[in-house]
This record gives C-alpha cells, structure tokens and sequence, in this order.
C-alpha cells in the first residue's frame, strides 16, 4: 500500500517534470495540462515497472524517482510528439 508522503511526492515529483518540459516545450496553458497528465501517468507507470523489475535498488522511501522520472520524461516526449502532429494535422469543419 504506497503512503501519502510517498504519493504526495511522486506526484511533486512528476508536477516538476512537467514544469521543466513546459517551460522548455511548451506554448499554452493547455499544453502544460496536457503535459501534467503525461508527467503523472508516465511516472506512475515507472513506480509499477520499478516495483515488478526492481533494477534500481535506489529509493526514497518507497519512491523510486528514477524509473518514475525516465518513464515521465518518456511519456512527456510522446505528448510532445502527440501535439506536434495535431498541430500539422489540417482543420477540417
């Protein structure tokens, strides 16, 4: 069962990378929505593979900031990707 001091700083943790990559990346306040949500699931997703793989033995407290950080950075490349390509994308009405 994960903690509330271990969620509340997996989701500051993931709230930053989605920060940084906007600051970087981004162009609307929709974009950093949309990067925010990257930035959660993606890291969430690295907890999970960190848990079952258990590469890394390096933790902060039940966190495991690096495969959650690699897979957020991951997922916030995709959205960049995804973003891009419906921006290039004609309008149609």
């Amino acid at each position: 069962m994960v903690q509330m001091p271990a969620l509340a700083l997996s989701i500051l943790l993931a709230s930053a990378w989605a920060a940084l990559f906007h600051l970087w990346q981004g162009r609307r306040l929709r974009d950093l929505l949309f990067y925010w949500l990257a930035a959660v699931v993606g890291f969430a997703t690295g907890q999970v593979a960190g848990q079952m793989l258990d590469l890394i033995p390096w933790t902060i407290g039940q966190v495991r900031a690096i495969e959650g950080s690699l897979i957020a950075l991951l997922f916030l490349l995709i959205a960049r990707w995804l973003i891009q390509e419906g921006k290039s994308q004609p309008e149609t009405h």
